[in-house]
């Protein structure tokens, strides 16, 4: 049986148990939010050399790294150094979104190295694979795309991306309206590609039971992706976004029958007073379902930046009730991110999760800033290192720093403001 239907049957497993404790919260309070579909544990029966990790209602908001190859550059050794940095950064998952090289190989090889879930997008390697064999996405298979979802379970992928709302009629939709920039997401542009030269619904769609019993089978998490989020601030909020949405909200209660864990994915570039309303808004639609947000990059002129743009949303929405936060890269919009690109990338949303969690009232949140304020009032500078998000980054500055004393730094040197006035409080 799934997570899902053991949490229905009133049964407390060791995943469930692990979770639970690393989160300080009640077992049975955890099995009920997961009974519920608002707290999933992403973990594939045949992937057993991870510790589980929970995601959604009242647990602390998780990151999560992508990494992989692209066509124009392929090294496997790199993809696992980026993995490497990735989870010693903290990140609590990755995804592999290779496209290049031998897609297979370079998954299998993240899943035997990782410590964390892992997720794909098995478009990717559906329309890669068309387009070396038969020359072009237009001649890809629905029995492609099931061979492919179904060889990476068998591998114990553990959470798969999957763009069951671009659906005819959401692309009807998106024609109609217009945009800037119309489709931004690959996994979206594949599908509606092959939809629109066959004239042939999405077969994540029409054969969504199919999907259905394929993760069910393996105990795989579908995290219901946003094929038609909005590529630009200008797009937000826009009717082929929310008819998407729509969608994904009734195909959820599809796979929750079924007893397959579900999270939703959106919302892309939007102003950042857009935010909470889309949250909110995904929330309704799809009954508490775990919201896996990408950014959102509340600016559309961060390049070389982006990763700030995308901190500041994801703050925001974390605060409002995302539960799930992806990264983005110094390099998004520009290239495949560096092994130094990937661990700012995790740092960054990592920040901003956490500033979500205090908002949010997440006790180990906020006593760690405590702890940290503690630390700093002492000016115990190892301590204050010890404490940091980044504790390599913090010491290589203060090892480059020669202060006038152990006990200050050389922004303030003897005019320390906390030395000055605990020496003159005496505590």
């Amino acid at each position: 049986m799934t997570q899902l239907e053991q949490a229905r049957k009133g049964v407390t497993t060791e995943k469930m148990q692990y979770v639970a404790k690393k989160e300080n919260i009640d077992s049975d309070v955890l099995r009920q939010k997961i009974a519920r579909g608002t707290v999933v544990i992403p973990l594939n029966i045949n992937h057993t050399n991870i510790s589980p990790v929970g995601i959604g209602e009242g647990l602390s908001i998780k990151v999560n790294a992508n990494i992989g190859t692209s066509r124009d550059h392929v090294d496997i050794e790199e993809e696992i150094s980026k993995l490497q940095a990735a989870i010693e950064a903290k990140a609590d998952t990755v995804m592999d979104l290779s496209t290049g090289g031998d897609v297979t190989k370079i998954r299998r090889a993240v899943l035997n190295n990782s410590t964390v879930p892992v997720g794909t997008v098995p478009i990717y390697q559906a329309a890669t694979e068309a387009v070396s064999n038969s020359g072009g996405i237009i001649h890809l298979t629905p029995d492609l795309l099931f061979s492919v979802v179904e060889d990476q379970a068998k591998d114990g992928v553990d959470f798969m991306t999957i763009h069951c709302g671009v659906t005819l009629s959401a692309l009807e939709r998106l024609r109609l309206q217009g945009r800037i920039t119309d489709i931004v997401s690959r996994g979206g542009a594949f599908l509606a590609t092959w939809m629109l030269y066959n004239n042939m619904e999405n077969p994540f769609y029409q054969y969504f039971d199919r999907l259905v019993s394929i993760a069910k089978k393996y105990d795989i998490t579908l995290s219901l992706g946003d094929g038609l989020r909005p590529g630009s601030l200008s797009d937000a909020t826009d009717r082929a976004q929310i008819q998407e949405l729509l969608t994904l909200g009734e195909l959820t209660k599809r796979a929750w029958n079924a007893g397959v864990q579900v999270m939703i994915e959106g919302p892309g570039h939007m102003p950042l007073d857009h935010v909470e309303a889309n949250v909110v808004l995904q929330k309704q639609l799809c009954k508490g379902a775990p919201f896996y947000v990408l950014g959102p990059l509340v600016t559309d002129i961060a390049t070389g930046y982006d990763h700030i743009a995308c901190a500041i949303g994801g703050a925001v929405a974390g605060m409002a009730g995302a539960d799930f936060l992806c990264y983005v890269t110094p390099a998004e919009h520009l290239k495949l991110p560096s092994i130094e690109d990937v661990k700012e990338g995790v740092i960054a949303s990592r920040i901003a999760a956490h500033a979500a969690d205090i908002a949010k009232g997440h006790h180990d949140a906020i006593q760690w800033d405590i702890e940290m304020s503690k630390a700093r009032k002492a000016l115990d500078w190892n301590k204050q290192i010890s404490l940091s998000i980044a504790p390599s980054k913090a010491q290589a500055y203060r090892a480059d720093s020669k202060p006038s004393s152990n006990q200050v730094c050389t922004m303030c040197g003897e005019f320390c403001a906390i030395k000055i006035v605990r020496d003159y409080f005496k505590s």
